[in-house]
């Protein structure tokens, strides 16, 4: 089988980019021929016979949208003249101009606009003007990419119900949550003299961008200044953050450990106590099933994506983000009994065994060939240069 997979990065250091590594890592166990438009890929699939990277450069353009317009240009002229020469494509949202037979959505831009968090309407500069652009335009595009694929892949329960929002058929959906590594991301003990942690307190950890109310940092520090016998580490860029302003003015700054951007997380998250992430706005997050792989209870919340994957034997999923007593509650009674933690600890990481990047991957792989089985006796759907290819296309990150 002749698979083309379009997207910007394909590396295990990158989320989207992650998944991807693990799909083509399987599709060349199963033997598979991969034809890679990317950017950047790993060296050691760069360097397989059964790889082709056909590499689209655009580190010289100045903006992430002008990046975005040529990569999608490019990769749809390549896939108007060689389309015939694969049997399936995969590609990640609104990534390119060319038609996909398989549509992975990490993002639904749609549903991000629509947010009440969108920089757009907490930056009333141009910044904010141009992030609105950004999406907007994600926004219009992926909607045409979405009607053109044969199945549509969501990332999470939460992608998919946004997906059918904007009028995805049921009947075309599939969800394939993301992975993890289980080895990197497992229960254990570390110094937290080591780590620079504070010793012989019960610790929750917090990960992620803080330079906006997106993650809901805010919400955290409001309900720990509730909960006087925890202390909270922060893991995220302090650059520009106003939250280290709030928890001086919340009386917690002595509670409140700052890190500054990490990369030992792994071994953090093995010398914490729970995990608390009541993101305000997330399609689907990496770092709470690494939570949940390193045996951490979690208290996340309905609007982050992933939050189906913590039953009540693993943590608390609360019902609105913004509710401080409710967090402060949630906080209270994780820190307040430790045999709770205990056992929340042992169903999280068995919820997490069954996520691997492994089993991802196969599911992946399984859906490739079970198209192309269904497609062996048609007649092939591309038969022209011209005929493979749909409206420009923009992107399908999700913003920092």
């Amino acid at each position: 089988m002749k698979i083309g997979i379009v997207t910007h990065k394909i590396q295990a250091g990158d989320g989207q980019g992650r998944v991807n590594y693990e799909v083509v890592k399987e599709a060349i166990r199963r033997g598979h021929s991969l034809t890679l438009l990317a950017s950047e890929i790993a060296s050691d699939l760069a360097e397989h016979k059964l790889v082709n990277w056909v590499q689209i450069p655009v580190d010289k353009y100045p903006t992430e949208l002008l990046r975005n317009l040529i990569f999608a240009q490019k990769s749809a002229a390549w896939l108007r003249q060689h389309r015939g020469e694969l049997d399936l494509v995969k590609v990640n949202g609104a990534i390119t101009g060319g038609v996909a037979d398989i549509n992975a959505v990490h993002f639904v831009h749609s549903s991000w606009l629509r947010s009440p968090v969108h920089i757009s309407r907490l930056r009333r500069d141009f910044y904010g003007l141009y992030q609105w652009l950004f999406t907007a335009l994600n926004a219009h595009w992926e909607k045409r990419a979405f009607r053109h694929a044969k199945r549509v892949v969501a990332v999470s329960d939460k992608v998919a119900q946004e997906l059918i929002s904007i009028g995805v058929p049921p009947s075309q959906l599939q969800v394939i949550v993301n992975g993890v590594d289980l080895q990197e991301f497992s229960p254990g003990v570390v110094s937290r003299q080591q780590l620079g942690l504070p010793a012989n307190v019960t610790l929750a950890l917090f990960a992620g961008d803080i330079r906006t109310p997106r993650k809901n940092l805010d919400t955290i520090l409001q309900a720990l200044a509730q909960v006087p016998d925890l202390h909270l580490v922060v893991v995220g860029n302090t650059e520009g953050s106003p939250f280290l302003e709030l928890a001086a003015n919340l009386g917690i700054t002595h509670r409140v450990h700052f890190v500054g951007y990490r990369r030992d997380i792994a071994a953090i998250m093995r010398a914490v106590d729970f995990f608390v992430f009541p993101s305000r706005y997330e399609a689907c997050s990496l770092v709470l099933l690494e939570a949940l792989s390193s045996g951490l209870p979690v208290i996340t919340a309905i609007a982050t994506g992933g939050a189906e994957l913590v039953t009540p034997e693993a943590g608390i999923v609360l019902a609105d983000t913004d509710d401080i007593n409710a967090l402060a509650t949630a906080l209270s009674s994780l820190t307040s009994d430790r045999s709770l933690r205990e056992q929340m600890s042992q169903a999280a990481r068995a919820i997490a065994e069954q996520h691997s990047w492994t089993k991802m991957a196969q599911t992946y792989v399984d859906l490739f060939e079970e198209l192309i089985v269904n497609e062996e006796h048609s007649s092939h759907p591309y038969l022209s240069s011209s005929s493979g290819s749909i409206p420009l296309s923009i992107s399908t990150a999700s913003p920092n």
